[in-house]
């Protein structure tokens, strides 16, 4: 542990979570396209994932990003590495490669990424980083 605790929390959460979605708002909530497009993959393809809305402290943003050496939100992380953000996890979906890196089963047919509100919730987790 360091003398940062709002750091600690994000990589402990990053940890535990095989995956981990740090986004504005939150899945049932997104608070950006970028974010609800990111969502809408992820459950397009029945993956589970955890959830951190970064909205409600801005230091979790900071230290986030500082923790990556990426800029924006969402950003998506598998198995404690970062995956990238909604560009990236478009791209992979639309490839199949986001479905083998989450391990799950592609689409008969993927074609474009889902549009936002597609299928089931994530798996919730306290947001314990404000």
């Amino acid at each position: 542990m360091s003398d940062n605790p709002i750091r600690d929390a994000i990589a402990e959460a990053i940890r535990e979570n095989q995956v981990i979605l740090f986004m504005k708002g939150t899945p049932d909530a997104p608070a950006c396209g970028f974010s609800a497009r990111t969502v809408a993959a992820l459950q397009a393809l029945n993956a589970p994932f955890a959830a951190v809305d970064i909205l409600p402290d801005p230091r979790i943003r900071q230290e986030l990003s500082a923790l990556s050496d990426w800029p924006t939100i969402p950003q998506l992380f598998v198995g404690g590495e970062l995956v990238g953000g909604c560009d990236i996890v478009t791209e992979m979906y639309e490839s199949g490669e986001l479905a083998e890196t989450l391990g799950v089963d592609a689409p008969a047919a993927p074609a474009e990424a889902p549009a936002a509100d597609a299928g089931p919730a994530p798996l919730g987790i306290e947001n314990r980083l404000s």
